[in-house]
């Protein structure tokens, strides 16, 4: 019997060990309120996680439940530990990954921080420094998590935040893969104990007495110097005292690190590139003109922002610096309001982190909930809820799938990338700040308010939009550069064929000594427009500026040393071309395959393309690889000493264009010129849904199924519209046809004369036919429409808003007020069409 039971442990053993942790699946964020979970209802999720295509999770203990604060279990208590290997060791067996943030809720903080060890602000009164505590205390704590927030300048503040980490993984065997660090929120804080100590240390004189340069209003070169020493300093601190250690204890713990460096007053790029998985965030909805995709107008951009992939590019840059293989993003927050996300508003912003270097998804996210809540379950405040109560649960395997297939290209490819751009940080540090403690805080919400007004935000839209290739690089990271051949190389032995400076008036005298480095053996470097014009660094300025403009000068004498005016002239002579991809209105990122092949992946997020011939940067074949299952082959043509590929993407697709060593012959254009116009009467039979089924109906033009009668202006659910029709004359003479269902509510599952033709859930809302499929007369088209459960929880807050039992900030809407659907309006639901055959 001993025999037997050993043999069962040592192939469970070997069963674990042969599942394979996916991180080419999207990952989501999973959070546990209150920790008040169960092993049974964790092995239940997991298992749907699994089915549904998600490759791994991120346990987040928060708030908790109200009434059920008895049975909520205390952060690292050893009830949790126990649920928590009980999780890992689950997720290994079934492949699923395991974060966890090093805390609860953000940011770091709680129970074991004393005041002294606590974040500190400093306000200047008098010329004189008065320092408080912040009394800020953890956000979103769980119980066990509750505290102040930690000093993140503290010499010992993190080493001794950690302690108590170390005490509860002792002996503990099943460990999530990660450790998480969400964006910097510790607002207010700007001081520390030993600040002044260390800023005399660091930059040779006493800030104590020159403080009132740091809320000068005026044009004072002096003030603009100290404030660019002060914010150096705290930048220092943050990334020696705060970053370095908690990336270096996480290693020896045996975890990788993910970080979300954003919303700090440091340099971003050197934060990210501290740890192993650097993590931008997608939050709010970005405005795409894609014909159909809608915007919750309830959003306020003036609020919150809205994406963009020159914050994403951040993240991006210091991971392809740094050869660091994962790139991830927290992806979908508050994209729109509870219950109104669709999959179609999902991909386009997916798509946009895609073409910004990001291939390691998490969603945010998912909530632990267990099977008996009241529907609609256990909900974080903040929207987008991709859990199985979702309205589109049953179709999420469908985006995962494509996001998995994405995924992995971008994961097993190397940046291909032409532009080193340097961040010139000084100037930014040499305004007067504005935001909370009066330091600079590089969010990624609004990027209008430091990365957009700088000429260095300017020049890299321009590089954007004309599409070049780049990514930025700090003064640390430029130490990091090496030459091999005149070729310029990154740690992660990427070559780069120039540096560009963009136009700037602040440069560390350091950093004008590395470029000389580099162009002295042979680094393009250029100029936008001007040199820097001081050197920064209050202390000895006046002899400092001297040497800088010297060696300035001999700088500016070397032929490789460009100072430009025009830079797409100095690019071309460098051998620097945009692609024509962007000037087409189209999205992308250029990647190289382990094979060395070209890889790009391209999107369209905009309403100018189509359908044409586009010329690549990189020479040779090309094939179009669709991630939605489509046709791959491509048309091709020479022109002049470069390839034309013949490219139709409509707004809102994407695909791959690979590059391959065989010619092959060139494909044929498929000229998409007739459509016919499907028409009612329609007939409408009400499948599953919330409240109750609607009567069945018929509709001879295609609307909302909301001005139905009966129950259907609450109706959350599915619908099977049907009809029968004659296919047009001339059809039979096409080889391809595509069924256009033109405007969609949210998702539809498409059958024709019996055979499934697949579910459509994104923008265009298309399938590619074969002609064969039709009958001259008498066709009968299914087609089962789900729509989102807005109009459903309209009702549900008007009769029962008892779900709404959180504690905390409970469940707010998109403008963080008290969350209550009972006022909407009925989102619009079903096919709205028009629904058509295009064909040749």
């Amino acid at each position: 019997m001993r025999q037997l039971l050993i043999l069962l442990i040592i192939l469970k053993s070997l069963f674990i060990q042969a599942q394979t942790i996916s991180t080419a699946k999207p990952w989501t964020y999973w959070w546990w309120m209150g920790s008040t979970v169960k092993k049974e209802d964790i092995l239940a999720q997991l298992q749907s996680f699994k089915a549904s295509g998600i490759g791994g999770v991120h346990i987040i203990p928060i708030y908790g439940v109200k009434g059920l604060e008895k049975e909520a279990i205390p952060f690292l208590s050893p009830e949790w530990l126990d649920v928590m290997q009980f999780t890992v060791t689950e997720g290994k067996r079934l492949g699923i990954g395991v974060d966890m943030t090093t805390g609860t809720g953000w940011p770091f903080g709680g129970p074991n921080v004393s005041e002294s060890l606590a974040a500190k602000t400093m306000v200047v009164q008098n010329g004189k420094p008065h320092v408080n505590l912040t009394k800020q205390k953890v956000k979103r704590a769980a119980p066990g998590g509750e505290g102040y927030v930690l000093d993140p300048f503290h010499a010992n503040a993190m080493s001794h935040y950690l302690t108590r980490f170390d005490s509860a993984f002792t002996g503990i065997a099943a460990l999530p893969r990660s450790m998480y660090m969400d964006s910097y929120e510790a607002y207010g804080a700007n001081w520390t104990a030993d600040f002044a100590n260390e800023f005399k240390k660091r930059r040779k004189y006493d800030i104590l007495e020159n403080l009132n340069a740091l809320s000068d209003s005026t044009l004072n070169p002096s003030s603009e110097l100290i404030r660019i020493d002060y914010h150096q300093t705290l930048a220092e601190l943050l990334l020696e005292r705060y970053a370095i250690p908690w990336t270096k204890w996480s290693k020896e713990k045996g975890f990788v690190t993910r970080y979300q460096a954003h919303g700090s007053p440091g340099n971003l790029l050197d934060l990210y590139a501290a740890a192993d998985i650097p993590e931008t965030e997608s939050f709010g909805t970005s405005r795409f003109d894609i014909p159909g995709l809608r915007v919750d107008p309830d959003y306020s951009i003036e609020q919150f922002g809205t994406p963009n992939p020159l914050a994403m590019k951040f993240a991006s840059s210091a991971a392809h610096l740094n050869g660091k293989r994962l790139v991830s993003s927290e992806t979908g927050t508050w994209l729109a309001n509870h219950f109104k996300v669709s999959l179609s508003q999902i991909k386009p912003q997916i798509d946009e982190l895609f073409a910004s270097g990001i291939n390691h998804v998490f969603y945010h996210g998912t909530n632990y909930s267990p099977p008996g809540a009241p529907y609609p379950g256990w909900l974080f405040y903040a929207s987008t809820h991709f859990g199985p109560t979702s309205h589109f649960a049953k179709e999420l395997p469908l985006l995962n799938q494509y996001v998995a297939f994405c995924q992995e290209r971008l994961q097993s490819s190397k940046p291909d990338n032409d532009i080193l751009v340097y961040f010139p940080i000084h100037d930014l540090w040499a305004t007067r700040a504005k935001s909370s403690g009066n330091i600079h805080l590089l969010e990624v919400h609004h990027v209008d308010r430091w990365l957009l007004d700088l000429p260095f935000g300017k020049l890299s839209q321009k590089l954007w939009n004309a599409g070049y290739t780049f990514v930025f690089i700090s003064d640390l990271q430029l130490k990091d550069l090496n030459v091999k051949r005149n070729k310029l190389l990154t740690p992660a032995n990427i070559t780069y064929k120039t540096i560009l400076i963009p136009s700037s008036t602040y440069m560390p005298m350091e950093t004008l000594k590395e470029l000389k480095r580099l162009s002295a053996a042979g680094v393009t470097i250029i100029f936008e427009d001007n040199l820097p014009k001081k050197v920064s660094g209050y202390n000895a300025h006046s002899s400092n500026q001297q040497a800088f403009e010297k060696e300035l000068l001999a700088l500016q004498k070397k032929e490789n040393v460009q100072v430009s005016p025009n830079l797409k002239e100095s690019f071309t002579k460098n051998k620097v071309f945009s692609e024509e991809l962007a000037e087409k209105g189209l999205t992308f990122i250029r990647k190289r395959t382990e094979a060395g092949r070209t890889l790009y992946f391209v999107t369209n997020l905009a309403n100018t393309f189509r359908e044409g011939w586009v010329k690549l940067g990189e020479g040779g074949h090309f094939t179009r690889i669709d991630p939605l299952g489509g046709k791959s082959e491509m048309a091709f043509r020479k022109s002049g000493d470069r390839q034309e590929v013949f490219l139709r993407l409509l707004p809102g697709q994407s695909c791959f264009l690979e590059s391959t060593k065989e010619a092959g012959k060139p494909g044929e254009i498929v000229t998409y010129s007739r459509n016919y116009e499907i028409k009612g009467p329609w007939e409408i039979t009400f499948l599953n849904g919330r409240p109750l089924r609607p009567a069945p109906a018929k509709m001879q033009q295609l609307e909302s199924w909301t001005v139905l009668p009966d129950s259907a202006r609450y109706f959350s659910g599915t619908a099977l519209y049907k009809i029968s029709f004659d296919a047009p004359a001339d059809l039979n003479k096409s080889k391809s046809v595509v069924l256009d269902l033109g405007d969609v509510r949210e998702t539809a599952n498409v059958t024709l004369n019996g055979k499934a033709l697949g579910t459509v859930w994104c923008i265009p809302f298309r399938i590619e036919l074969d002609a064969a499929l039709f009958k001259a007369k008498n066709n009968e088209l299914e087609i089962e429409v789900t729509n989102l459960s807005a109009n459903y929880m309209r009702l549900r807050d008007t009769q029962k808003p008892d779900w709404k039992r959180f504690e905390d900030i409970n469940i707010v809407d998109i403008t963080y007020k008290k969350f209550d659907a009972s006022k909407w309006e009925p989102m619009p639901s079903g096919l709205l069409g028009p629904i058509k055959l295009i064909y040749e």
